[in-house]
């Protein structure tokens, strides 16, 4: 019995066995070069999107992200028929696969859908800093499913584009300047006017601050160490961190050539005296 079982499996193996290792070593070979050739195809889609200068990178990334995915899975479905498994089988294969397919299939159709409608309004483009669905950054990408940030600490965050559209969006790139809020305090018995009149020369004087509108200084409030000044440069978004750095760094400079006494709290004051 166990010599007819041998036999069986060998008869077995060298038919069928060389038949199927055939089909794998080809399925190998077709994904290999199939690949080859969509880079191929992507490198020369792009070069032909790129030739047409109306299109932005933002709506050319989209596109060659929608080309990528259909030539992957054209690939894909042409290895499986290798196998002998049609591309009407392999869909009632897909939709009998259950609730919990349809429903990851569901969430990626309506990031899809988010991403055309992103597409459509232009809410920003690549290059754009903004703050989406609560995360901050340069947007990378506008991608079929999510968009691309590059954070301010050179991370990379992928947001998916529901999220994106349904949520709050701001675009920090939009408008030629962008306001930078920081504060300064004087101490009690300073000459405020004097103070403010300083610190507006040695701010407007920053590289990059703009000078239409002029820099806000003004007094934002009272508190028992001295008034609480406000100052608010402008400048653009790609200059903002530069300009909030050497904003405190003029503040410290400047009070500190004036001689004005660092603010402290009537507690402090009466320990001292």
């Amino acid at each position: 019995m166990e010599h007819v079982n041998a036999a069986a499996a060998w008869a077995f193996v060298t038919t069928q066995g060389v038949d199927f290792g055939l089909k794998v070593l080809g399925a190998i070979a077709a994904w290999i070069i199939g690949r080859w050739l969509i880079r191929i195809a992507l490198r020369m889609a792009a070069a032909a999107l790129q030739r047409g200068r109306s299109l932005d990178p933002t709506l050319t990334n989209y596109l060659m992200s929608i080309l990528s995915v259909a030539l992957n899975v054209a690939l894909i479905l042409a290895i499986l028929e290798m196998f002998g498994v049609r591309t009407t089988s392999f869909a009632a294969l897909l939709a009998g696969a259950g609730l919990a397919i349809g429903t990851a299939w569901g969430g990626l159709l309506t990031h899809f859908a988010a991403g055309v409608f992103l597409q459509v309004l232009r809410p920003y483009q690549v290059g754009d800093f903004v703050t989406v669905a609560g995360v901050s950054g340069t947007v990378k990408e506008l991608g079929l499913f999510g968009t691309t940030l590059i954070l301010p600490d050179n991370v990379i965050a992928t947001v998916g584009n529901n999220s994106v559209l349904s949520g709050t969006i701001q675009n920090f790139s939009t408008l030629a300047y962008r306001r930078v809020d920081t504060t300064a305090k004087v101490a009690n018995g300073v000459d405020v006017k004097d103070a403010i009149a300083r610190l507006k020369t040695a701010v407007a004087a920053i590289p990059n601050v703009a000078t239409a509108p002029p820099p806000d200084i003004e007094i934002l409030q009272f508190t028992p160490e001295g008034p609480l000044l406000a100052v608010r440069p402008y400048t653009h978004t790609d200059h903002y961190w530069q300009v909030y750095f050497d904003t405190h760094k003029a503040i410290v400079d400047t009070f500190g050539a004036a001689g004005y006494p660092v603010p402290e709290t009537p507690t402090v004051q009466r320990q001292l005296a």
